[in-house]
């Protein structure tokens, strides 16, 4: 128990220095799905790289959905939401608070992501992908077949 607060004491000064190093941005990866926005329009000459723009536009709105999925929520329905209500309000911190399951500014209910740590896993996300693109060849666990279930044990003389 004393690990983890020392862990979590740890974890919130890191991200305190992030924080002060880059500024934050809007938490629960809205400011990833603003991000969307700045590849709306963005048409490449080469097909390849078309589909690449077409894969990040989609994968930045992973993390919010898989949030809000994790709270028993239907992600692809909130960041649709988010979208319209961001548009309503022309207030691009508009989010999901899965705590209070209430839409809201983000940065004014505390729900906040260091800059340098959200730019940090696009970027090593990105790293990643062209890494496997690159790779001829990818190692991966091999799924063991689900065994037979072990039969039921004996009533012990109870019928």
């Amino acid at each position: 128990e004393l690990k983890e607060k020392k862990h979590r004491v740890e974890d919130a000064l890191s991200a305190t220095r992030a924080a002060v190093e880059e500024g934050i941005v809007p938490g629960g990866g809205v400011a990833l799905v603003n991000a969307v926005e700045s590849l709306k329009d963005l048409k490449l000459e080469q097909e390849d790289a078309q589909i690449g723009v077409n894969i990040v536009r989609k994968a930045l709105t992973e993390p919010m959905k898989k949030i809000v999925e994790n709270a028993g929520k239907d992600g692809s329905v909130v960041v649709e939401t988010v979208r319209q209500k961001q548009a309503e309000a022309s207030n691009k911190h508009i989010g999901f608070n899965v705590l209070t399951e209430e839409y809201g500014d983000m940065v004014e209910l505390g729900v906040i992501d260091p800059a340098k740590v959200t730019r940090g896993a696009l970027e090593n996300a990105a790293s990643i992908a062209a890494m496997i693109l690159t790779t001829e060849a990818l190692v991966t666990d091999i799924p063991e077949p689900a065994g037979a279930a072990p039969a039921m044990p004996q009533g012990g003389g109870m019928y």
